[in-house]
Parts: structure tokens; C-alpha cells; sequence
């Protein structure tokens, strides 16, 4: 992982865009998205049905596996990755995210819930808040107030186009990049 997504890993923002992305890429309402913590990193995505069974997708915890399926799709290639032992496997555990140590997971249904644009807006900011945290310039603890701030500062409209959507995010990168200056290392 690089140094950006080993960030967004620590604070669970990379968690709150794959509840933003269930959502539009699968026409998820969020109510119904959920995050469970998996310490082990073994289960990478599940889904329940309405009969209540659940289908669960497994592999190491190796990005190699999702990046061969996203070049190779709609086949599968050899990624690198080890096979996953099942007989290795001691134990797998489960807990519900916590929302004093991962508050900015939970920006992602506030986000969807909000006018649209709202969620490039979060994107945005997390973007400048991270790269400024890289560079020393806020800690790490004011990445997710820079996120929260940001979304108060910025009232995007709906995006009718890319050309919109860039101005979305112009906007919020200028404005979290002006809250950054404001906080103090």
C-alpha cells in the first residue's frame, strides 16, 4: 500500500469510501451498508440476501489479488498473491467499528445522506487533510476535523457534469487547504 492508502487505512477512511462506492456502483441505499472489522483481513466483501444466508468473498490480505481482477476483469489471472490455507486459519473475528476511534467512517452515510456532491466534497478533503498530515503539516488527530470542517464550509449543488464535479472539488480542495492553515501542528 502506498503511504496515502496506509493513512486511510489508520484513520477507516478508505472504509468510508467503499460504503460511498457499494452505493453508487451497486445502487445500495446506505441504510443498507454495513462495516464489520475483521482484524484478520481474510473476508474482503460480503453480501446478505433476503433468505439470510450470507456469500462471502476470501483471499490473503493482498492487494494484488483485487488489482489483477480489476486489469483482467471480467476473467480471472494468476495475481501473485499466496493461497489462502484454510487449515491456518485459527480464527476469524468480527466487531462493530467504533465511532470515537473512526470517526471519519461515519462521514460516509452522512455524506450519501447529504445534497449530492457532498461526497466529492469528503473526498476532497480527505485528500488535502492526508497529504497535509504526510507533510507535517497538521497531526494526525486533525484529519478527520479538517474532513468534518470542510463538509460544513462547502454546499455543493448537484453535479450535471464532469465539469461541475471538478469545480465541486476545486472548491473543497481550496477550502480545505485554507482550513490547514488555520490549524496548528
Amino acid at each position: 500500500m502506498g503511504r496515502k492508502i496506509s493513512v486511510d487505512s489508520a484513520t477507516m477512511m478508505n472504509k468510508a469510501l467503499e460504503v460511498i462506492e457499494a452505493h453508487y456502483l451497486f445502487g445500495m441505499p446506505p441504510e443498507k451498508i454495513e462495516v464489520v472489522i475483521h482484524p484478520q483481513s481474510v473476508i474482503h466483501s460480503m453480501v446478505q440476501y433476503t433468505d439470510s444466508s450470507v456469500v462471502a468473498q476470501l483471499g490473503t490480505p493482498d492487494m494484488r489479488t483485487p488489482i489483477a481482477y480489476g486489469l483482467s476483469w471480467p476473467e480471472r489471472i494468476h495475481s501473485g498473491s499466496a493461497i489462502l490455507d484454510f487449515s491456518k486459519l485459527s480464527a476469524m473475528t468480527f466487531e462493530a467499528p467504533d465511532r470515537a476511534r473512526f470517526p471519519g467512517l461515519f462521514l460516509a452515510w452522512e455524506a450519501l445522506r447529504a445534497p449530492e456532491g457532498t461526497c466529492a466534497v469528503l473526498n476532497a478533503a480527505n485528500e488535502v487533510a492526508v497529504a497535509a498530515f504526510l507533510e507535517g503539516r497538521i497531526r494526525f488527530d486533525q484529519i478527520h476535523s479538517l474532513n468534518t470542517e470542510t463538509l460544513q464550509r462547502v454546499a455543493p449543488s448537484k453535479p450535471a457534469s464532469l465539469e461541475d464535479l471538478l469545480g465541486i472539488d476545486a472548491t473543497s480542495r481550496s477550502a480545505a487547504s485554507e482550513i490547514v492553515k488555520g490549524l496548528k501542528c
